[in-house]
């Protein structure tokens, strides 16, 4: 107990050089910190909402509207199957969670089945001896679809987030369909709020002019057509307040690869480019329907619905309408991070101001300080000397917390600085059962050096103890816990990892190096 090898007296002196290192770039400002050469370490403890101040969402997908647009889009390939079959069929159409369709010809049934078994094996099929049937997603496919869109969804309104410049902002899954998004230091939420409120589902269409719009709403809508509104202010310039337009998508936003505002003709405009397989039906389809108008959609609204004066075969093109140059940079950023699988709603919305967060900083640095001092002078007052290296381990203790925060980035909320409060009063716990061990083997009548070796070794195994249950509770608040527990739960953990070094290694090399420097022959304790 009372030899250290050499490496081990080097290890744990650097150790404690390297947290003090990592934990100074949290007392200087981050302009400070930016004139300082690029190879010191400036990373900062991120601050969480409930002290930067920011905006706190909790947002809801609508998995059925993926649903049913699942099986939207699943009506064409079953359109085409009993047509490339030569069956008659009426009365194709979603319903709920299925799809419904009638076979004219009930000695074809054995057929359909044939044809329609072939479009997806996640699909089950019933057909009734009627010619009446219905074709479903099974149980296992809907569940996997709802993670895919919750999934998804998470990814695109972390792009969305990303192109705004928000920094350490906070997004996870909160239950089967639901999103938690935390925005440190957002200072216009509203704008924040439009952006993830919208879908941007960019569709090409042709606009069907088989048919005027009056006669469509008097109910003589063409099957496979449907009535979409233009977009207030900018698909209405043309004078049309909605259009008729086929089902059938030309081209989806799903095969763009960059959008940028841009001008022309003095006018704020996006300017889009597809990727090979975008380009390639893009070009298609404006050189078989030349002269024929197609409507730009978004979100089920027309932008604009220009005629196809030539084919367009370059893979790019423009969407124009009424912006303005913030329309324009909004429009091109949603349409860079991609289309939300779902609608998502807003259920929940706080905003933290930043003055209540200074106040809670400081609430939070001065209880944290208060406790502090209040161990170090318990120490101090029960344990002399020995209470001095428990205090001087502590500090180290303290810039390894701060230091392993910062390097790992992660976000101190007020719980979180609750865990440091509490983490402090635990890492003198050990040293205390240490130094009440070593008095009751000095009461048995044990040498110094024994009784030190001793009380060492018979505490270890309470400590080891404490601080591994103490772990796994932190592990488990961490895993199943969310927002303001997990801040608790990270500095909770790293705290009991940094007391345990610094309780066991720190103090005992402080008490080994006091013990060979002035070779006392009792112990001030």
């Amino acid at each position: 107990m009372l030899y250290f090898a050499r490496w081990k007296v080097t290890l744990i002196w650097a150790v404690c050089a390297l947290g003090v290192l990592l934990s100074l770039p949290n007392v200087f400002s981050p302009s400070f910190l930016a004139a300082l050469p690029s190879w010191l370490p400036r990373k900062q403890v991120a601050l969480g909402l409930d002290l930067r101040g920011g905006s706190y969402l909790l947002l809801k997908v609508d998995i059925a509207a993926a649903q049913r647009d699942r099986l939207n889009s699943t009506i064409d390939n079953v359109r085409n199957a009993l047509r490339g079959a030569n069956i008659g069929y009426t009365g194709l159409n979603v319903e709920g969670d299925a799809i419904v369709f009638t076979i004219r010809e009930p000695d074809r049934i054995d057929d359909a089945r044939r044809a329609l078994g072939k479009i997806d094996p996640d699909l089950t099929l019933d057909i009734a001896s009627d010619g009446s049937g219905t074709m479903r997603y099974s149980a296992v496919a809907t569940q996997a679809r709802r993670r895919q869109a919750v999934d998804q969804s998470i990814e695109i309104i972390r792009r969305r987030i990303d192109e705004t410049g928000t920094k350490e902002p906070a997004i996870q899954r909160e239950g089967s369909d639901r999103i938690l998004v935390q925005l440190p230091g957002v200072d216009n939420p509203e704008h924040v709020k439009a952006l993830l409120g919208r879908t941007a589902k960019l569709t090409f269409q042709l606009v069907d002019t088989s048919v005027s719009l009056e006669d469509a709403r008097r109910g003589r809508l063409p099957p496979g057509s449907e009535i979409l509104p233009a977009e207030e202010g900018q698909g209405g310039r043309s004078g049309a307040p909605a259009y008729v337009v086929h089902r059938r998508v030309m081209v989806g936003g799903d095969t763009l690869v960059d959008a940028q505002p841009t001008f022309e003709n003095n006018q704020p405009v996006v300017s889009f480019r597809f990727d090979s397989v975008g380009a390639k039906r893009f070009a298609d389809a404006t050189r078989e329907n030349v002269g024929k108008p197609f409507a730009i959609v978004l979100d089920n609204k027309v932008i604009s619905a220009p005629v196809i004066r030539e084919p367009i075969v370059g893979g790019s093109g423009i969407i124009s309408g009424s912006f303005t140059v913030q329309s324009a940079s909004d429009l091109a950023l949603l349409l860079r991070a991609g289309a939300l699988p779902a609608p998502i709603t807003i259920l929940e919305e706080r905003t933290v101001g930043p003055d209540l967060g200074v106040d809670s900083i400081h609430a939070g640095a001065t209880a944290s300080i208060v406790a502090v001092a209040l161990v170090i002078v318990f120490m101090v007052l029960f344990y002399g000397l020995f209470g001095v290296f428990a205090d001087i381990a502590l500090i180290f203790n303290l810039c390894l917390m701060l230091g392993s925060l910062s390097l790992l980035g992660a976000t101190l909320t007020l719980p979180g600085i609750a865990g440091i409060a509490l983490t402090m009063g635990m890492a003198v716990d050990a040293n205390v059962l240490i130094y009440e061990r070593i008095r009751e083997e000095v009461r048995a009548g044990r040498t110094m050096l024994s009784a030190l070796d001793a009380g060492f070794k018979r505490a270890f195994g309470t400590i080891l103890d404490s601080h591994v249950t103490t772990l796994v509770a932190g592990g488990l608040m961490f895993w199943l816990g969310s927002g303001p527990v997990k801040g608790f739960a990270v500095t909770l953990s790293i705290g009991v990892l940094t007391s345990l070094f610094s309780a066991i290694l720190v103090t005992r090399l402080l008490i080994v190096t006091w013990v060979r420097q002035w070779k006392p022959r009792t112990l001030p304790i």
